[in-house]
């Protein structure tokens, strides 16, 4: 069922998040994706869908030009894109990391320098029984600057079971 209140779509993202942890300690997986998950700032939820995260683009994500690689900013939108379905999330409905990626187009409109804390917005514009559509900006943090954006089409497919166990609350928890 979709989350009635700000701080339970909240919660549903962050679930996201533990199960991701759970999983990656458990596997001792160290991709590429790792610092992201945990250097993402969760500002803001909604339950209609929405995310609002802050992050501080360092040299991780950068390429030798000093600014953000074009790559890390596809996974970026990824992963904060992916999250947006949390809080429409339910058993066999977009649960967990909600599918795998059709498409994810990005525009890139300025360079992000090193050093820079972004804020990454993402809306669910459609979710559908096996496909979604989320919009994601990055933007600075005043609004004022937008350094890309991105459509990412989903297609759903079904948690695995092996990563069931690892939701928060266990195998029957919450989604």
């Amino acid at each position: 069922m979709a989350s009635q209140t700000a701080e339970e779509a909240m919660k549903a993202v962050r679930g996201i998040f533990e199960q991701y942890h759970n999983i990656r300690k458990a596997r001792c997986y160290q991709g590429y994706d790792v610092d992201l998950m945990k250097n993402l700032k969760l500002v803001a939820a909604t339950p209609k869908g929405t995310t609002t995260y802050e992050l501080l683009i360092d040299e991780r994500y950068s390429n030798l030009n000093g600014v953000m690689h074009g790559g890390a900013a596809g996974v970026i939108f990824d992963m904060c894109t992916t999250t947006a379905l949390g809080p429409l999330s339910k058993e066999g409905y977009w649960d967990f990391l909600g599918g795998v990626t059709r498409t994810l187009g990005l525009s890139y409109l300025k360079g992000v320098a090193v050093g820079t804390t972004v804020r990454i917005h993402s809306e669910v514009i459609q979710a559908g029984r096996t496909m979604a559509l989320i919009r994601g900006s990055m933007e600075s943090l005043d609004g004022k600057t937008v350094y890309c954006t991105c459509d990412h089409h989903k297609v759903h497919v079904p948690t695995p079971e092996e990563n069931k166990k690892f939701r928060p609350g266990g195998e029957k928890g919450k989604l």
